[in-house]
């Protein structure tokens, strides 16, 4: 039915589905930030997981329904290129959110969220390796790729828990000077002021499943009414699900800028950097619907969008370690250097793509 559309009015579309995916996973966001808080969801392994799925939703949705219509390639690109937009995510939050002399990693850095972007770059490399395998290498529409990214994502998290928990180091991996308040204390003030305006956890359940419902419906007319565009005006696939779909990373703006502006600023990175690291389970999710193995199909854009996708975490994480205190036209030195860098490195992916 939306191939039948105008341009201008499925572009129209494709815009009102952005911004429902906004607005509907910022409030799934907040539900599940209840959820973690009232249930104590992120002290445990099944909670962790569900967490994952819940603030994936919008990249859930566009994956299952590209692979569904055989779009590998908007599917690939939007897990490796949703990656390097959404680090990118961090430098608008150290321009707009973080206040005083001070930018984001310098109040951030920590060890357990150095161990959250280790296990980023060394499930990038398991991608990177799998574009290698031959395609046929199948069982059960299972890739063995996506199979040993989604097991080391696991046991990763589970690290990462314990981590949590404390570390044989001086002040258990916590920089001296760092953020003030408590880590996790935004999602602590969501359920402090639900329980203040009388909202009930039933409330908020129905909240959610309501913003889910609304997110997986409007991830899946993004990715019809964007590959429809792309298709249209010559774009492709890989380019478009990089740049335009990163709509889908509009709810981690709204959240992170709510949890900086509380001083939570170790929660922000890790929400980032977590749902990063969740992004590539998703390949196991593409060849299940559509039968094939989405990483031996991967074109030299993708493996180039997920080095561009280390790079800029590896940036991130000098920035952990290292803590800039200067700030440069509102932001940390690391944030200038991932700004300038995705920009080059998108112009360097029009060029991969139409050389």
């Amino acid at each position: 039915m939306l191939s039948s559309l105008s341009l201008p009015v499925l572009t129209l579309v494709f815009v009102t589905a952005a911004a429902v995916v906004w607005i509907a996973g910022t409030r799934l966001s907040d539900a599940t930030d209840i959820f973690s808080v009232h249930f104590g969801l992120s002290e445990a392994l099944g909670g962790l997981l569900f967490l994952a799925i819940a603030t994936n939703l919008p990249e859930i949705a566009i994956i299952s329904s590209a692979a569904l219509r055989q779009n590998i390639d908007i599917a690939t690109g939007n897990i490796l290129g949703g990656i390097a937009i959404q680090t990118v995510v961090l430098v608008v939050l150290d321009v707009f959110g973080v206040r005083g002399r001070h930018p984001l990693t310098y109040w951030a850095a920590s060890l357990d969220l150095v161990l959250e972007g280790v296990l980023l770059t060394a499930i990038l490399t398991i991608a990177v390796m799998g574009t290698q395998l031959p395609a046929p290498l199948i069982i059960g529409r299972v890739e063995p790729a996506g199979l040993l990214i989604t097991v080391l994502w696991l046991v990763g998290i589970w690290l990462i828990g314990k981590a949590r928990t404390g570390l044989p180091w001086h002040e258990e991996g916590h920089a001296p000077g760092g953020q003030k308040e408590p880590r996790g204390v935004a999602k602590a003030k969501k359920r402090h002021d639900a329980r203040n305006t009388g909202v009930s956890i039933t409330r908020t359940a129905i909240a959610f499943v309501a913003s889910a419902i609304v997110t997986l419906v409007a991830g899946v007319v993004l990715e019809m009414s964007g590959g429809d565009i792309a298709g249209r005006v010559g774009m492709d696939g890989v380019l478009f699900g990089s740049t335009f779909l990163a709509a889908t990373a509009l709810p981690e703006v709204s959240t992170g800028m709510a949890a900086v502006k509380l001083g939570d600023y170790k929660l922000t990175v890790s929400d980032i950097f977590g749902g990063n690291a969740f992004l590539p389970v998703l390949f196991l999710l593409a060849s299940l619907p559509s039968g094939q193995a989405a990483l031996p199909q991967a074109q030299s854009t993708d493996i180039y969008l997920a080095g561009l996708g280390s790079l800029l975490t590896a940036i991130y994480l000098y920035g952990l370690i290292f803590r800039p205190s200067r700030r440069i036209l509102r932001m940390g030195i690391d944030s200038l250097l991932v700004l300038i860098l995705y920009a080059i490195g998108i112009a360097g992916l029009i060029a991969v793509t139409y050389r």
